[in-house]
């Protein structure tokens, strides 16, 4: 059993092997991936060695006191966050081997194909189809793999299609089954014909999200995850860990939004006032414990797979940021009123604390949106972490096909 001795005695094996100061960014990143030090809980050769998830923090620590290099997460977040865990759960052992290290290491960008303009909220009824080219059975479990499948379709608010190369696909194969049970994963190369990338400019001015068209795409059956007609059962795997991604993500006290606003107000005292310092205080505390609470759902990670807790994560952090940005551009009065730049722009990753207040007033509108639109991660709460009555459902057993559209 591999112990935090033994993994800071690998870490330092590791430096003295590939010294940061002299070594390629890319060679590092890669040499500690294939020395297990990647993600520590993954599978020995799959860029871990099987310990415990806890025990990352051992080889981060002395990477960073070290100034070594890392994977630039914030770039790669659907990638690490929620490809990465389903290919680990459902992926062949060759899916795993070709996927996991470039991922890892940020050579590959990843995107996420899901929400349709039909089916955002209700995920479910998306209408992408995919075909089995070989005219073979589309529905059975059992079926054969081989062939390809071609799918047609549409997919939007695609963040980072712009600069991927792959990207995790649902796609219904029958549409004679109910909505949620047609449905199959695919791994989408992303440089494949027919696949068609479009900006949708937003409020902020930015483009970091994107419209997909399939048109007649094929996709081997071999980059199938999971068994045909299981993909809603995948797909809960990458939403349960995305939200948790998003909402759970490690930072530190007065990390992210509220430390923004909280430095302003410790500069600019001639913006206070008694009722935004009561305000103030007030987010802070649940900033804090929102923090707190991401902890304790890392530290429950340890023991097993994410479940609906995060859903309350990430509804939790939607809020928060919303509230709070639209108090640090209430304490700026008329300087919170300019924006520094309009300029349409594709940018690599979303930067909160890196622009103006403006900024983060506006793309915090986003967060109740991405990732699960707040009305629906309620209902998950009350019904998968609270135990209410599920809200009735009366298309749960019509074939997809008879649903009104």
């Amino acid at each position: 059993m591999t112990d935090a001795t033994e993994l800071r005695t690998r870490t330092k094996e590791l430096l003295a092997a590939h010294p940061p100061a002299t070594t390629d960014r890319l060679d590092f990143l890669r040499a500690r991936f294939d020395a297990g030090l990647a993600w520590v809980h993954y599978p020995q050769g799959l860029g871990g060695l099987g310990v415990p998830r806890s025990l990352q923090a051992v080889v981060d620590a002395e990477l960073a006191a070290a100034g070594a290099p890392d994977n630039d997460p914030r770039r790669i977040g659907i990638g690490l966050g929620m490809a990465a865990p389903t290919i680990l759960q459902y992926g062949t052992e060759e899916q795993k081997r070709r996927l996991l290290r470039p991922l890892w290491t940020g050579e590959e960008v990843w995107c996420q194909l899901f929400s349709e303009p039909g089916a955002g909220s209700d995920l479910a009824a998306l209408g992408t189809r995919a075909v089995r080219e070989d005219g073979g059975p589309s529905r059975s479990s059992e079926a054969e793999s081989g062939g390809d499948w071609v799918v047609d379709g549409q997919k939007v608010w695609t963040s980072s299609a712009h600069l991927a190369r792959w990207a995790i696909l649902i796609a219904r194969t029958d549409p004679d089954l109910p909505k949620h049970r047609g449905i199959t994963y695919f791994v989408c190369d992303m440089t494949d014909p027919g696949v068609e990338v479009r900006p949708l400019r937003q409020i902020t001015g930015e483009a970091e999200f994107n419209e997909v068209f399939l048109t007649g795409v094929r996709i081997p059956d071999s980059r199938r995850l999971g068994e045909t007609g299981d993909g809603w059962r995948v797909a809960q795997t990458t939403l349960n860990n995305e939200r948790v991604a998003i909402g759970g993500t490690p930072i530190p006290r007065e990390g992210g939004m509220i430390g923004k606003i909280a430095g302003t107000w410790r500069e600019r005292p001639d913006l206070r006032t008694h009722d935004l310092h009561q305000r103030l205080l007030g987010l802070w505390v649940e900033a804090e414990v929102a923090r707190l609470t991401g902890v304790r759902l890392r530290q429950q990670l340890v023991a097993g797979q994410p479940g609906p807790e995060g859903a309350g994560m990430k509804l939790n952090f939607a809020r928060l940021n919303q509230e709070i940005s639209g108090l640090e551009v209430e304490l700026l009065g008329e300087e919170g009123l300019l924006y520094d730049d309009w300029t349409m722009r594709r940018p690599e990753l979303v930067d909160f604390t890196g622009r103006d207040a403006g900024y983060r007033y506006l793309r915090s509108k986003g967060n109740s949106i991405e990732g699960g639109t707040s009305e629906v991660l309620l209902n998950i709460v009350a019904e998968r972490v609270l135990g209410l009555p599920a809200e009735p459902r009366t298309d749960k057993d019509v074939a997809w096909k008879d649903l009104a559209r």
